[in-house]
């Protein structure tokens, strides 16, 4: 049976926010008078995370998603709740855990700018106290993983964002953590780029069964690499299950492109009873519930003379778009 390695049980935190009014005035006043509020940005939420699992946190702007990875691996003292993170509190930041976990987030940086990554990397060796040997097969491990070879010893400033986001990754994993927090990781990344890190991610999985808790905007890295997603809305979780039953629920029909070999069959499909959303000529386009498409289908293979058919998916950030203003989905 596999084990919860992540479990929160009503998490909650919240922030002091002082706010002053403009100008020289306001700044003397603000000086003197401080009026802050207490802003609760996480509010008791609970979920776990199994061993090996890969998690995608999902959420607009401002709902919480980084906050909670700040909290799980110990940047962030929690105002409410427990945490356990591998048998750790995390906000105690015990040796052993830090030794299990690593977090990367897509706007910041470790690597010294100057300095070639290996420099970096020997460092953190050094850190987690790797002799020279093991940290060089480590290295050599993660950089063919990664494919990057002469971008070793390229000064860090030098290197392209995929490069250095590259280098980030090998830097951060060089403990070999069984714990991954991704914080945006792809962000600013190019399609080639994106591809090889999900890559990446998906290898690095499968060889050492790590947990990856994921925040991204880019919707291809939840779909690439998460069967599970926890969607945030305002501090709370809206929903925590399979992003393919998620899928579904928001997008119940599919359309369906059918090319017919003449303009009567068109016609007739017109008037066949389907949802038509459009019609040109021969081809014609219907709408059609995901649990009836098998039956559909072999109705209208069976009943018209069909030239092609095609069967388009919905985009899949306008879908997930859906998730970061609804609160509530009952699944």
């Amino acid at each position: 049976m596999v084990q919860n390695i992540i479990d929160v049980r009503g998490l909650s935190k919240s922030f002091d926010i002082s706010s002053k009014e403009p100008g020289i005035k306001g700044t003397i006043k603000h000086f003197f008078r401080r009026q802050t509020k207490s802003v609760k940005v996480i509010k008791d939420i609970s979920f776990e995370i199994k061993e090996g699992e890969i998690v995608g946190f999902l959420g607009a702007n401002g709902a919480g998603k980084t906050t909670i990875l700040k909290m799980l691996c110990g940047l962030i003292y929690p105002s409410k709740g427990s945490i356990s993170v591998s048998g750790y509190l995390p906000f105690r930041r015990k040796e052993n855990f830090l030794k299990n976990i690593t977090l990367i987030m897509g706007q910041k940086q470790q690597l010294i700018w100057d300095l070639p990554p290996i420099e970096s990397f020997y460092l953190n060796a050094s850190i987690y106290d790797l002799d020279k040997f093991e940290a060089k097969r480590r290295i050599k491990k993660l950089s063919d993983m990664l494919e990057i070879d002469e971008e070793l010893f390229i000064p860090v400033r030098k290197l392209s964002l995929g490069q250095r986001m590259k280098s980030e990754l090998l830097a951060a994993l060089i403990h070999e953590p069984n714990i991954l927090f991704l914080d945006e990781p792809t962000l600013g990344l190019d399609i080639n780029a994106q591809r090889n890190l999900r890559k990446f991610l998906k290898k690095y999985n499968k060889e050492t069964n790590a947990t990856i808790c994921l925040t991204s905007h880019y919707m291809k890295d939840i779909t690439s690499l998460c069967k599970r997603v926890i969607c945030i809305h305002e501090g709370e979780i809206s929903y925590d299950g399979k992003l393919d039953l998620l899928l579904k629920k928001l997008s119940p029909v599919k359309e369906i492109l059918i090319v017919c070999r003449s303009e009567e069959d068109a016609i007739k499909l017109e008037n066949s009873g389907f949802t038509i959303k459009y019609k040109n000529k021969n081809e014609i386009t219907i709408k059609i519930e995901n649990n009836s498409i098998t039956s559909s289908l072999k109705t209208i293979l069976n009943n018209f003379d069909i030239e092609d058919l095609f069967i388009n998916e919905p985009p899949i950030d306008e879908v997930i778009g859906k998730v970061l203003i609804k609160k509530d989905y009952d699944i």
